[in-house]
């Protein structure tokens, strides 16, 4: 097992579950209610007054279904991804605010975009479930994740070596720590990008804990030995025992089989952990 039930540091990517309805952070897109919001700066009187933006399902189904067609689209531009990802987690925020809209927006935008929001609001709903909402904001240091096509190569480093596909690995990997971007210990003292307890990591593990390159590696080896590529559910329960998780890393991972290209929009999710006040992003720096 590599960690104990129930004390993981899982990283809540959406920080939100539909039946929470949580708020994004003040400041956000994400605390928009169903109102006109008025643009800045006003215009002069010879210009032509900019109509308010109304945020509604509409707008969320404009919005949402845009953002997970175009991370598919294999003529996106690399940099484009951070934007794509940040509208992309506002626009989930809103769904959490407002969950009567989602039955709404699933029926105006296109069959892809509409699988990609159904599986990822039911990952949501798994982790949050997990996780639950925080009192406090976490000891945790943000950083920059390593560039998207080093750790792609990571991922498909264990699938050669372990038979394990790295779209699994690549869902482990954001669930446990945003792709890296989270450094801190769990409750029980799990720590690395693929978030290892100690003994765990003595019995599969080679090199550095704290080091991408053999926390991933010791992944892939972890899953083989729990029964990884034949049976994933096994395995996946294995490193972490709730059929939560096991639904979570499926889901995520699923998106990637069908479009290779979601892992970009996944990886350009930011950290936000959900608390009793609503979901807080935790930015690059941040030192909790």
């Amino acid at each position: 097992m590599v960690r104990v039930p129930g004390t993981r540091m899982i990283a809540p990517v959406l920080a939100f579950a539909l039946t929470a309805c949580g708020a994004a952070q003040a400041g956000t897109p994400g605390r928009a209610s169903a109102a006109a919001v008025t643009p800045s700066p006003s215009p002069s009187p010879s210009a032509t007054p900019t109509p308010p933006v109304v945020i509604d399902a509409a707008y969320v189904a404009s919005e949402l279904g845009g953002v997970e067609d175009t991370i598919r689209m294999a003529d996106t531009p690399g940099d484009e991804y951070a934007s794509l990802g940040e509208r992309e987690q506002h626009a989930y925020q809103l769904l959490a605010a407002h969950p009567d809209w989602v039955p709404a927006v699933l029926n105006e935008v296109s069959a892809t975009a509409r699988s990609a929001i159904q599986d990822n609001l039911s990952a949501a709903q798994q982790i949050g479930s997990l996780n639950g909402s925080r009192s406090s904001l976490p000891h945790w240091l943000i950083v920059a994740p390593l560039a998207p096509e080093v750790l792609l190569g990571y991922y498909r480093a264990a699938q050669q070596a372990y038979g394990v596909q790295w779209q699994y690995l690549a869902a482990i990997n954001l669930i446990e720590t945003n792709m890296g971007r989270i450094r801190g210990l769990s409750s029980a003292g799990a720590q690395g990008p693929m978030q290892f307890m100690p003994a765990t990591w003595a019995s599969y593990g080679h090199g550095d804990v704290n080091n991408p390159h053999d926390a991933i590696l010791a992944a892939g080896r972890y899953l083989k030995a729990h029964g990884a590529p034949q049976n994933m559910s096994r395995a996946i329960y294995a490193y972490n025992p709730s059929n939560l998780y096991v639904r979570a890393v499926q889901l995520y991972a699923g998106q990637m089989f069908a479009n290779e290209r979601a892992f970009l929009g996944y990886y350009s999710w930011q950290v936000y952990v959900q608390t009793a006040g609503g979901a807080v992003l935790l930015p690059e720096g941040f030192s909790g």
